[in-house]
């Protein structure tokens, strides 16, 4: 049985940093390209950033790009993202996702899917 579990969520002022984790258990982690992805209020699911099975293929949305980064230890099944100098606009529910592709940056190309946690950015 497929589990993702994410962690680490929770209330945090704007300009600072958090880091979220999803432990995953079920199918070969290492094998999967693993994502981060966020729902916003009112708004669709967007993508966040990726990274490749062996760590080697990163991608992160503009928004992000040099605030926030992913990554994956391989040998604990787990993958991070972590958030820095976060802005009001950040807030959203975070989803780990796994993809049976080698990269996947986009939000139709996962297959598996966590419960989600919630981020609030506020003051």
């Amino acid at each position: 049985q497929v589990q993702l579990v994410e962690s680490g969520g929770g209330l945090v002022q704007p300009g600072g940093s958090l880091r979220v984790s999803c432990a995953a258990s079920g199918f070969t982690f290492s094998s999967y390209a693993m994502g981060w992805l966020r729902q916003a209020p009112g708004k669709e699911r967007e993508f966040v950033a990726s990274i490749g099975s062996s760590g080697g293929i990163i991608y992160h949305v503009d928004v992000v790009k040099g605030r926030f980064t992913i990554s994956r230890d391989n040998a604990k099944n787990t993958v991070y993202l972590q958030m820095n100098t976060l802005k009001p606009e950040a807030t959203a529910v975070y989803y780990c996702a796994a993809s049976r592709r080698m990269v996947a940056a986009s939000t139709m190309q996962y297959d598996y899917w966590g419960q989600g946690t919630q981020i609030t950015v506020s003051s």
